[in-house]
């Protein structure tokens, strides 16, 4: 029955191919011979002046992911940064979640917004409202959101969520700016797919939950989310309504973390089989604490180092797609997992609706408990100090580099020459109008001294003229 060419979800998410993946895997995860090739297959190799990679099958991943001897698990984390370092730099690129309503018709067992809540605080956010919230967000400093809505088409039609963008779109306050605008509603058709489009939204984002058909109608008992199918095949309609680039994600916990790791590994394959590229992000998140929400009654919880070997090899599988971890977890998490292979990361995320604007984080209507609670400005001093780029760079989407023009830049290893120049610019944007003053001094000596590992010399010569002229206030649409 498996057919990654497949348009039916049961047929490219087959569950008889994940249980005999998972018994491969299982009889295979003490073959070293074939975790060493499989390794060295996964390594990125040098090609002109960047790298490619092969990347794993499911069942090649899977093998990975059972092997629990300790020196091989080290192994894999050694490539997974190999890959990260090689494709992505030492960027990694900030967002922040906005909540425009959870009002929603579903009845979800994990989310606080189902129907049946009766306590919590239903809200809609007005146009003037969202303008207030994206002002507060402007003046952190972000540069690009990922919007949140329940599904309710009465309260949430796509004509108010296109609202919304437009205003989004529309704000320029101060030297305020979001550049990109994500979205996270749930799955619809392929002509409101391509109302988003033309509003210009970027990523397209849409959760799986668990790709156990079984476990997924349990976990949906009602609404329109029950449908599997539907909701499986999404990002197909989405790539049929002409959004180029689409995100991923389970919410591990749900379901056997084996399971929903090949299933997310071969709904990517089937992406990249029939639309010719895989997902843009893929987001690994857990099931946390929410209000009438109690993740111990989900019996699939896994620690924090099954969590990081998870996303360890979810890189290695699939090198070229950006990978996104948000402030559920906590700070030390997101370290280990930054060190294999995330490249994206929420900051100072409010995920209640209308949140930025209240001075005390509420707690009324949030989706979730937010584990990482610092300030943009500490996430971005957290991410310098640990050797990283904090980056707040949208140039790829407003260059036409999506889709299938990104990856090809990508997988030639050349995105690199585009990313790391506009990586520095956009930092000192944040440094110069919006960070602290100890936060300034880390950031400028970091960009003297990441400037000078542009290999281009007209593109470091360039780039060192953009960030001198944006330090004195004069600015353009700077970008590579």
């Amino acid at each position: 029955m498996y057919n990654v060419n497949s348009l039916k979800a049961e047929e490219f998410i087959d569950n008889q191919e994940i249980l005999d993946t998972i018994e491969y895997a299982e009889a295979n995860k003490n073959n070293f011979k074939l975790i060493d090739e499989l390794l060295e297959k996964a390594r990125p190799v040098k090609s002109g002046d960047g790298c490619v990679c092969k990347g794993l099958t499911h069942r090649e991943a899977a093998v990975l992911l059972a092997c629990d001897d300790k020196t091989y698990i080290e192994k894999m984390f050694k490539v997974a940064e190999e890959i990260k370092e090689a494709f992505y730099g030492n960027r990694i690129v900030l967002f922040a979640p906005l909540y425009l309503s959870n009002y929603c018709v579903n009845g979800c067992v994990y989310c606080p917004y189902h129907m049946k809540n009766k306590h919590i605080a239903r809200k809609k956010l007005t146009q003037e409202e969202v303008k207030a919230e994206v002002i507060a967000l402007q003046d952190m400093g972000h540069k690009r959101l990922a919007i949140e809505a329940g599904e309710d088409p009465v309260n949430n039609p796509i004509e108010y969520i296109l609202d919304c963008i437009n205003t989004i779109y529309s704000i320029h306050h101060k030297n305020g700016d979001i550049r990109r605008v994500n979205v996270n509603i749930a799955a619809t058709t392929v002509e409101n797919y391509r109302k988003l489009k033309d509003a210009g939204i970027g990523t397209y984002i849409l959760f799986q939950e668990t790709y156990n058909k079984k476990s997924y109608e349990e976990l949906h008992p009602t609404g329109p989310k029950h449908d599997y199918a539907y909701h499986t095949e999404a990002m197909d309609r989405a790539m049929e309504g002409g959004i180029d680039d689409v995100g991923l994600g389970v919410l591990f916990g749900l379901e056997s973390y084996k399971y929903e790791f090949i299933g997310l590994l071969m709904h990517a394959e089937h992406l990249e089989a029939v639309h010719g590229v895989g997902p843009h992000t893929i987001s690994v998140p857990r099931v946390k604490h929410a209000d009438d929400i109690n993740p111990d009654v989900f019996d699939n919880s896994i620690p924090d180092d099954m969590f990081t070997k998870i996303a360890a090899c979810i890189r290695i599988a699939v090198p070229y797609t950006g990978m996104i971890i948000s402030t559920r977890e906590s700070e030390d998490v997101r370290r280990e997992m930054l060190k294999v292979g995330i490249s994206q990361v929420s900051g100072a995320s409010r995920t209640s609706v209308g949140g930025y604007t209240e001075e005390e984080r509420p707690h009324d209507t949030e989706q979730f408990d937010v584990s990482d609670q610092r300030t943009l400005d500490e996430v971005v001093h957290w991410l310098m100090d640990t050797g990283h780029i904090p980056s707040f760079c949208t140039a790829c989407y407003r260059a036409g580099r999506t889709g299938d023009r990104f990856m090809s830049l990508c997988k030639s290893g050349q995105i690199i020459n585009c990313c790391h120049p506009n990586a520095l610019m956009t930092l000192t944007e944040y440094l110069v109008d919006y960070a602290s003053e100890e936060t300034k001094e880390a950031g400028f000596k970091m960009i003297e001294e990441e400037l000078k590992k542009i290999p281009k010399e007209t593109v470091r010569k360039t780039a060192e003229e953009n960030i001198e002229a944006i330090k004195n206030s004069n600015r353009r649409d700077f970008r590579f």
